[in-house]
């Protein structure tokens, strides 16, 4: 028998009707300020990363074609409508590339006509063949295609080689590089960032042993490799194209955070947490942890990190791929933590932080954030960092029309 009252069904039905048009209004505004901001002269970047950062990122793939090249400084008019051909023929990286393409079926759409598909496939090699020609420098990883194919279905074959041959030379570059050092120091960030905000999970992994290779997937890919649902993938990817180069390394740290309970529940052993912590869960609260991120990342900066990062970096295994990235068992440096506390600066120089099982809670002085905020106009939905975000992009290494010529 259906007992519900049908006063209640009705109020919640005219509940959920108010909340849709309310999200279809701010979609709307949302859509006007975009198209705003890529109509005036110059085009208004800045705007457009708080577009990308705030809730719901750029909504569509066709907003996506439009914003990504201005959030990298490309000038779509300056694309040459014919790429230049590929010679696949003794070409040392064709082989690998090959059996990775072939092995990323379910990185396309599911129902996808095998036609299509394969055709997709092809310009995905192309891409990744044609970027490495004309970069030497730069040395292909496991893992790449995971994020030239995300460009490539969003963008198309011409967009998306434009775009990922930037980000190669700038965002990726340390993870092309001939050993993968580079690419194990941006991890060491992550530990000092959970010991910031809650150091019962610190410890705990600390006790475990498990160090942060569970995470090298997550970095290297920009989340595609283990993300099965595309829009997730591509809302972080708004996100991360509108943020410094290392906040991919904050928001594997915000989804460890976020699981503090299964990583104390679990068995204090190597292999049975990077067990846990490497299947990642699909149902995660996005854009809680897109927010989240953001705070960390202002209130403890790369800068703030660097050192703390740099005494890991000869306590990482050396591999050459992701696939090689095994966990590895390693003696605890008990002398660790202590030469940190010697090198981190006093401790009122630093926002105190409250951390409640279950809770990410970062307390921080807000007066400075809020009147910039405050300035900038910016709406509840974007976020509490979003204008720190955008500054700290404008302002990356050290100037993005610099970086970005």
């Amino acid at each position: 028998m259906n007992l519900r009252n049908p006063r209640s069904v009705g109020a919640s039905s005219l509940l959920n009707g108010i909340d849709k048009q309310d999200a279809d209004s701010r979609k709307k505004r949302k859509m006007a300020e975009i198209a705003q901001a890529l109509s005036t002269t110059p085009v208004d970047v800045a705007t457009l990363r708080r577009m990308a950062i705030s809730e719901g990122g750029l909504l569509t793939d066709e907003i996506r074609c439009r914003v990504w090249p201005r959030l990298l400084n490309i000038p779509v008019e300056n694309i040459p409508e014919q790429l230049e051909e590929v010679q696949r023929d003794n070409n040392k990286d064709y082989n690998q590339v090959l059996l990775d393409v072939q092995r990323s079926l379910r990185r396309f759409p599911p129902g996808m006509p095998d036609e299509q598909r394969e055709g997709l496939q092809e310009e995905l090699i192309d891409i990744i063949l044609r970027v490495l020609h004309k970069n030497p420098q730069l040395h292909y990883y496991q893992g790449y295609h995971d994020i030239v194919v995300t460009f490539l279905l969003v963008l198309g074959e011409r967009l998306a080689t434009a775009l990922v041959e930037k980000l190669s030379t700038h965002h990726l570059r340390d993870f092309m590089d001939p050993t993968m050092d580079n690419t194990k120091h941006i991890l060491n960030y992550l530990m000092p960032i959970i010991e910031r905000v809650n150091p019962d999970v610190f410890d705990f992994m600390q006790q475990a042993e498990v160090g942060t290779i569970f995470a090298l997937s997550w970095l290297i890919t920009w989340f595609g490799h283990v993300l099965a649902d595309f829009r997730h993938v591509v809302r972080l990817y708004d996100f991360f194209l509108a943020c410094h180069p290392l906040m991919p390394i904050y928001f594997a740290a915000v989804i460890v955070l976020h699981r503090e309970e299964e990583v104390l529940d679990c068995e204090c052993d190597m292999a049975m947490l990077h067990h846990l912590l490497s299947q990642i869960p699909q149902d995660l609260p996005y854009e809680t942890l897109i927010s989240r991120a953001g705070d960390l990342f202002v209130q403890f900066p790369p800068s703030e990190l660097a050192k703390e990062a740099a005494l890991q970096r000869s306590q990482e295994p050396s591999a050459s791929s992701f696939d090689d990235f095994e966990p590895t068992r390693r003696r605890p440096e008990s002398s660790l933590r202590r030469r940190r506390k010697e090198q981190q600066r006093p401790a009122e120089q630093h926002p105190p932080v409250e951390v409640q099982r279950g809770v990410l809670a970062v307390v921080q002085p807000s007066a400075r954030r809020i009147v910039r905020l405050a300035v900038m106009g910016l709406t509840v939905a974007l976020g509490a960092a979003a204008l720190a975000m955008v500054n700290s992009a404008l302002e990356w290494a050290p100037k993005l029309d610099l970086l970005f010529p």
